[in-house]
């Protein structure tokens, strides 16, 4: 199983794809990935057996290509994702959130 880039069209292992993804945005429930290849950003959402990929909008996430991974599962904690495939299980933590105006 290859998972590809959209901008440069490499495929990628789970392995070598999921440890590429970070920053997990929990009130979007989108994690970003940036490609080793390219360097190309995409947000993503984990769904069980699919990675659904899109774009940001009013607030909302609208996936418009999905991208078929068999047994992928995730699992939702408050400050990480736990992507999981088989045996193999990938954490995505959040970036703690600052508040405006503190020192």
């Amino acid at each position: 199983m290859l998972i590809p880039c959209f901008a440069c069209e490499s495929r990628f292992r789970p392995d070598e794809y999921f440890l590429a993804c970070h920053d997990y945005r929990r009130g979007m429930d989108l994690v970003a990935w940036t490609c080793p290849r390219c360097g190309n950003q995409d947000e993503l959402r984990v769904l069980p057996g699919e990675l659904g990929f899109g774009y940001s909008q009013r607030g909302r996430f609208a996936v418009c290509d999905r991208v078929r991974v068999p047994g992928l599962r995730r699992r939702r904690q408050d400050l990480w994702l736990d992507i999981s495939l088989d045996s193999k299980v990938w954490r995505v933590s959040s970036r703690p959130r600052q508040l405006v105006g503190a020192h």
